[in-house]
């Protein structure tokens, strides 16, 4: 996940430096350094074949809805306009029915590689195990949901 960008462009390590401080200090449900949910997005990306847009895309995809970054820093930052597209993609709007965001996902090119590297850790039976049993149950239905949204009915 070395590899550089054009050269106009961040490099992944770039990207990550960038995420990982956006994210600095914030946990997860299950109290671990929220840096270690995002690498596993983009190592998942990476090993779905994701193209390095697409991993800096799997970096950068919570930092806009969980206010870490403004999509004002993401339209200016020096990062393919793909990359740009997946995360805003991926960035679900407050109050915003489940049906609409699967769906702008599927309507954006590169997106649903990435959602998938997501759900795949959001989804991760020893990560849903560590929470407590309706917390647990709650985010299993609610990724089920979003799986059968995006046609991923198949998947962990």
């Amino acid at each position: 996940m070395e590899e550089l960008m054009e050269d106009q462009y961040l490099s992944l390590s770039e990207v990550e430096t960038i995420a990982r401080r956006a994210h600095q200090g914030q946990v997860d449900k299950n109290g671990h350094p929220y840096g270690e949910h995002i690498a596993a997005v983009a190592r998942g990306t990476a090993a779905r074949g994701g193209s390095a847009a697409q991993i800096a895309a799997g970096w950068l995809h919570d930092t806009v809805e969980d206010d870490r970054l403004s999509r004002e820093w993401l339209a200016e930052a020096a990062l393919p306009e793909e990359t740009k597209a997946i995360v805003e993609a991926l960035t679900r709007r407050p109050d915003e029915p489940v049906e609409e965001y699967a769906a702008r996902i599927l309507a954006t090119p590169g997106a649903l590689l990435v959602k998938r590297a997501d759900l795949a850790h959001n989804s991760d039976p020893t990560r849903l195990a560590a929470l407590d049993r309706a917390t647990s149950e709650r985010l299993a239905t609610k990724y089920a949901r979003m799986r059968e949204l995006l046609g991923l009915t198949g998947e962990l």
